[in-house]
């Protein structure tokens, strides 16, 4: 459907391309880069506006259907789907293994920052913990360990409350389970469970 929109607005009929896949396009005198994928495990796409003509790209959209969706319901969508973000889940305590994002590192590829330390973690399975999802009783506060009994296994990342009750993320200690650990977060029960927008490669196996 958002490609039926943007073909509204460019008179253009975009390609089926590979997720990742970008072009320059014009919305009536607008150019934009057209990025193949929603941002989440889900079909999309993202469009990539100068800020002086955001607000003139966001009027084009909406007249020809597009529903405006606000910053509660994109936190709720990114938190179910598990999409890591900056200062919760994106922080100097977290490689991009253990994030989930597997499926945005080469391990082909020449040399980068971090790259060997990526490619040890690979290789000799390091990875000490990794990012999940946790259906929760009720609310919590941000950064509240994750036990198992006794045990500190875990920290909540994001928190959010849905349709079907309250979700979290939650970095996991790797020796501690996956999907389906009965976990205590603050003073709230919980359940790990996996989430779409996340890969954990040696794990899925």
């Amino acid at each position: 459907e958002s490609k039926n929109l943007i073909a509204k607005l460019s008179g253009i009929t975009l390609p089926d391309k590979p997720h990742g896949s970008h072009q320059l396009i014009s919305l009536k005198d607008v150019e934009v880069r057209f990025t193949v994928g929603s941002g989440l495990a889900t079909e999309g796409c993202t469009l990539i506006v100068p800020v002086n003509n955001a607000a003139k790209v966001w009027q084009m959209l909406t007249e020809v259907g597009a529903v405006p969706m606000g910053d509660r319901l994109w936190q709720q969508l990114r938190i179910e789907q598990g999409r890591p973000a900056p200062d919760h889940e994106l922080t100097d305590d977290y490689n991009p293994l253990e994030a989930g994002l597997w499926n945005t590192i080469s391990f082909e590829k020449g040399c980068y920052i971090g790259q060997e330390t990526i490619a040890r973690l690979n290789t000799y399975k390091g990875v000490k913990q990794r990012l999940l999802g946790v259906r929760l009783s009720g609310m919590t506060e941000l950064g509240n360990v994750v036990k198992v009994g006794d045990e500190k296994v875990g920290k909540l990342t994001s928190c959010t409350e849905t349709n079907d009750g309250y979700f979290g993320l939650v970095y996991i200690r790797t020796k501690a389970g996956g999907a389906g650990l009965k976990v205590q977060v603050g003073d709230v029960e919980g359940e790990v469970v996996e989430v779409p927008f996340l890969t954990h490669q040696y794990f899925d196996n």
